[in-house]
């Protein structure tokens, strides 16, 4: 998944909630540079910050095992 589309979740997210950057940057203990940085697309954050933010906003992390294309039987 890019950038762009884990900024466009949290905003849309955010939005749901009626949640503003300065309170989500509050409540989840990240910086408010960092968050608007990040979803201005000019800066990266640590998975640990992204894991605060996806709790605040009741979404998860997942990783999977991407689906290969010529598996061998």
């Amino acid at each position: 998944m890019t950038n762009d589309k884990i900024i466009k979740i949290i905003k849309e997210r955010k939005d749901i909630l009626r949640i503003n950057q300065e309170y989500l940057a509050e409540l989840s203990e990240v910086g408010i540079a960092t968050l608007k940085r990040f979803e201005s697309g000019k800066g990266n954050i640590t998975l640990n910050n992204l894991q605060k933010i996806a709790d605040i906003l009741g979404l998860e992390i997942k990783l999977e095992l991407k689906s290969q294309i010529n598996e061998k039987s």
